[in-house]
């Protein structure tokens, strides 16, 4: 009977490694198609979300039937499916046009049915346990299985993708899943043989306990919808607001975990009432913050404030949840269904729904409201004194959000919100006697303007000024003919304003919103001299669509923000890119981020390539508009370094020892991180 409690708990921990294994492994491989935009996180733990949902509904249903032969042909057929997804990875269309389909519909079709075996494991092997040892329903795997998660979460950015290639991650995940599925082969077996067919209860575990509520079973999906909207806005916001870091959606996702753990296994860890104590000083701490938008706190206190937030929130929803569990062992699955239907509702509401109905990003305000109003109907049958504490919460809650929604129509002249973000156009007066007009995502600048004179109008500002990387290989690429120009990143079309008569500008701009503003709520493409060709979808997908450009100089602008589209700084885009030059041409790429370098990479593509690349550093200039820039400037002819501005500004790159190259199929941000 040991070695049979051992497989319940190594195939309910096996099961959960590999749910979170392979969400990261998939979502990789989608980045040539949505340009590593930040929302890919985001879109994948709405996904994650929804099978799970689908995969909580075939354990409650396989529970009640006699289906133990089916769940044996899943488990074939998602074995095959894995295999062939090993084999091929994700397949994928264009998917500008619809990023968050063509993501689900990717995710689906590659992972979906190995997703939905593993999934469904955690609630149907604590079912199968109660009956074969008819003992009540064992919870504590439900906490070992989010222990794995956690597991997998770590082990995935700091020892897997920096060791293995994708195809050999995908391998190792596969040979997983096999042994996945042998194990809970055995455990079906041996169930059916111990207690007879095992989709038929027999005895109800705990039928002398009285049936749940119509109130409680509603608080099973409400509070696990209120942990997950926490999830999701929390996320958003902090990566998008707060700190441009890549990665650090694992930090919620991680605080995320570790309370469902301390909720169903730690049940005295924090009783509900203090967590509620903490929660309302957390909500109205950073409700405080929201509200002055102009006050800011040191990077680690911010974060560590909304992770603070995150835990106690999550924390108290699935301790409220976890309290009001099911005794009756029929109603197990029952559980577990509605937990994880709010879960999947609360990542629908943040993912899908908020971006279609809001211009602005309304999320974590809304978020608040809604976890002062669950911590309401949890307390209404409590003390007076709870109840009034949390009616008045509820009420600042509900201040907060027309406070932030007067906030953000101050200075917004334009304001759009899609899939790849929330875009909006800050107009201030900041530049003497001359409106200043700003493309915000997030708190990222992708562009600012200053509206005074014709030439200061005219004037390449922020990290594009005459004297930075990309001035220089404007300036130096081509003499007196006509330019020939790539720009992969539109933003406010800043680049435009290097273009003289008889040039020829191509911008490669994925998220679809940012045309419209460049073209109509800047002037630097409508003055431009040169003539301008603006191509939606991903710049390196495009590329590969396209005959030979002859570009003398390709701008690659696409790192700044909280995602680094990698699939942008590989080998074989190093090769595309080449292809689309001119001979002597310059590939200039755009590494202004605070808090990755991204030089070691591009001097391993630069000596792999056989091409010559220095640095080029700008400092601040407040007066002129212009900010910090750091630019690498890559060609293959030796004529273009030996020019004396180039020899003067270029510095020549630093190579990071134990570094890899990228390519397609192996790159990783955690050597390159600036910590």
């Amino acid at each position: 009977m040991a070695r049979v409690r051992i497989l319940f708990g190594g195939v309910v921990f096996l099961a959960s490694f590999l749910l979170f294994l392979v969400e990261p492994i998939a979502a990789k491989q989608l980045l040539p198609v949505l340009g590593g935009s930040a929302a890919v996180w985001i879109t994948c733990l709405v996904f994650f979300q929804t099978a799970l949902l689908c995969a909580y509904l075939y354990a409650h249903w396989l529970a009640r039937r006699q289906g133990l032969f089916v769940h044996f042909a899943l488990l074939v057929v998602a074995l095959g499916s894995a295999t062939g997804w090993t084999m091929r990875g994700v397949a994928t269309g264009s998917g500008a046009d619809h990023p968050f389909l063509t993501l689900l519909t990717a995710l689906a079709t590659s992972i979906g049915l190995p997703f939905l075996a593993l999934g469904a494991t955690s609630p149907l092997m604590q079912v199968w346990w109660s009956r074969l040892h008819r003992a009540g329903v064992p919870y504590r795997l439900f906490a070992l299985s989010n222990l794995a998660s956690l597991l997998a979460l770590g082990l995935y950015p700091a020892l897997i993708e920096p060791n293995l290639t994708l195809r050999a991650q995908r391998v190792v995940w596969c040979c997983g899943f096999a042994l996945f599925v042998v194990i809970s082969g055995i455990l079906a077996w041996k169930t059916r043989a111990k207690s007879g067919e095992i989709a038929i209860a027999q005895d109800d575990i705990g039928k002398d306990e009285p049936p749940t509520t119509l109130r409680d079973k509603l608080l099973w999906v409400l509070l696990p919808m209120g942990a997950s909207i926490q999830l999701s806005a929390v996320t958003s916001y902090i990566t998008a607001n707060v700190a441009p870091i890549p990665l650090l959606w694992i930090l919620p996702l991680t605080v995320y975990l570790l309370t469902l753990i301390l909720a169903f296994q730690f049940k005295r860890f924090l009783s509900n009432g203090i967590a509620t104590r903490f929660l309302v000083v957390m909500l109205c701490d950073l409700a405080y913050f929201l509200s002055h938008t102009d006050n800011s706190l040191p990077l680690l206190v911010t974060i560590l404030s909304f992770l603070a937030e995150v835990f106690f929130a999550c924390l108290f929803c699935h301790g409220a949840a976890c309290a009001i569990r099911p005794k009756r062992e029929s109603e197990a699955t029952l559980f577990y269904l509605l937990f994880a239907a709010g879960g999947a509702l609360g990542s629908l509401l943040i993912g899908v729904a908020s971006p279609l109905l809001f211009r602005f990003n309304y999320d974590l305000p809304i978020t608040f409201l809604i976890t002062a109003l669950l911590a309401l109907a949890v307390v209404w049958q409590w003390r007076w004194n709870e109840k009034l504490l949390w009616s008045v919460a509820s009420i600042l809650m509900a201040v907060l959000l027309v406070w932030v929604h007067v906030a953000y129509q101050r200075w917004t002249t334009v304001a759009v919100r899609n899939f790849y973000g929330s875009l909006r156009v800050k107009q201030d007066h900041s530049y003497p006697g001359a409106t200043v007009r700003t493309l915000m995502n997030g708190m990222i600048q992708h562009g600012t303007q200053i509206f005074g004179t014709a030439q200061l109008r005219r004037t390449p500002t922020t990290y594009y000024a005459e004297d930075s990387g990309v001035g220089l290989a404007l300036r130096l690429c081509c003499a007196d003919r006509a330019r020939n120009i790539g720009v992969i990143g539109l933003g406010a079309g800043t680049l435009a304003a290097y273009g003289r008569t008889g040039d020829h500008i191509r911008f490669y701009e994925i998220n679809p919103a940012v045309a419209p503003i460049a073209e109509n709520v800047f002037t630097y493409i409508r003055e431009s001299g040169a003539q301008i060709t603006i191509v939606d979808g991903d710049g390196r997908m495009a590329l590969a669509r396209e005959a030979p450009q002859h570009f003398d100089v390709l701008v690659v602008d696409a790192f700044s923000g909280d995602a680094i589209p990698l699939h942008l700084l590989t080998r074989e885009a190093v090769e595309l890119y080449r292809k689309h030059l001119a001979p002597g041409g310059i590939i200039a790429f755009h590494i202004s981020n605070q808090h990755v370098d991204l030089e070691p990479p591009i001097a391993l593509l630069a000596r792999d390539s056989n091409m010559r690349a220095v640095r080029v550093s700008t400092a601040v200039k407040p007066d002129l508009g212009e900010f910090n820039a750091s630019w690498i400037l890559m060609s293959g002819s030796p004529a273009f370094f030996e020019q004396r501005e180039v020899q003067k500004a270029g510095k020549t790159l630093e190579l990071k020892s134990g570094l890899k190259l990228w390519t397609d199929d192996f790159s990783s941000l955690l050597p390159v991180l600036r910590w």
